[in-house]
């Protein structure tokens, strides 16, 4: 496995050891692999890793199978798969609502196994939705980018907002929640709310339009907790239209749908701005309310 990468115009002078530790995000056990088998070049020329590197210049990183041991999924149907973007590195997909972003077991075919199809690859899941939700879902189409992405979701560097039609109506316009979350000891379906053993989980929400006893919201996460969004509005008396989890009456489709994703291509530099809708959810708010996107 071969890739050729050219330092865009911005990107500022630095060594071969910055570029991987701070550009790249390149993790500790790759750099190694790369340093001790002397498989990156810069320009075509073998290197040390104090040698500099700036704007223009082409990197060249060598894998061998050993390193990445090929991995194999069954493939799933490629026309299912609603494309926004894809490079040789990574590609982001509209999910639609009732389809797992991954299956639980080896066999089982969900939106990865699609998306694989799609690209002639076997790809990788950086973040997954909900199968109930719709929306962006990011996928990486090599294991070199599949650590490097993950470290931007952790670093908080990829921003994902989301469409929710809750119960009742907000006072403030805008409200953060920081209530940590873990799971519910009496159904492992579900989360809960949980002060003393949960995980840190940060959700702001941004009102958009109100509409008698139900709001549509904006929410934008910190992170990255399982049904974060779902159990943050649910605690606080706002759960989700069509939750079959945390609503008591929920009714047609879950109202949540992660319409844009947008972060800092990790190679080229790029700001990727990305926006999607979906058919069912703005008929979902069509059957409730007159709406229209914001």
């Amino acid at each position: 496995m071969k890739f050729r990468i050219t330092l865009p115009p911005s990107f500022p002078q630095t060594t071969v050891k910055g570029l991987l530790e701070e550009h790249w995000l390149v993790p500790r056990k790759i750099r190694h692999f790369l340093r001790t088998k002397k498989h990156l070049f810069v320009n075509g020329n073998s290197i040390n890793w104090q040698s500099p590197v700036q704007a223009g210049d082409y990197i060249d990183v060598i894998f061998d199978q050993d390193d990445y041991p090929k991995k194999e999924i069954p493939l799933g149907q490629k026309e299912l798969v609603d494309c926004c973007y894809q490079d040789e590195h990574l590609i982001i997909v509209n999910k639609p609502e009732g389809m797992k972003t991954h299956g639980n077991a080896p066999d089982e075919v969900a939106l990865l196994n699609h998306v694989s199809a799609y690209a002639g690859q076997t790809c990788y899941v950086v973040h997954r939705l909900d199968k109930e939700t719709s929306g962006l879902v990011l996928f990486a189409k090599n294991p070199f980018v599949l650590p490097i992405l993950n470290r931007l979701l952790e670093d908080k560097k990829i921003s994902r907002h989301y469409w929710a039609l809750v119960q009742g109506g907000f006072r403030q316009k805008k409200v953060t929640y920081t209530d940590k979350i873990g799971r519910d000891r009496h159904d492992r379906r579900k989360r809960i709310v949980s002060p003393q053993t949960g995980q840190g989980a940060i959700t702001h929400v941004t009102k958009l339009k109100s509409f008698p006893n139900q709001t549509l919201v904006d929410c934008r996460l910190e992170t990255g907790r399982t049904h974060q969004i779902r159990v943050h509005l649910a605690y606080h008396d706002h759960p989700l239209i069509g939750d079959p989890l945390y609503h008591r009456h929920p009714k047609g489709r879950l109202m949540l749908h992660a319409y844009q994703l947008s972060f800092t291509h990790p190679f080229t530099a790029e700001i990727l701005t990305f926006k999607a809708k979906s058919a069912s959810f703005e008929q979902g708010l069509h059957d409730r309310i007159e709406w229209r996107s914001p």
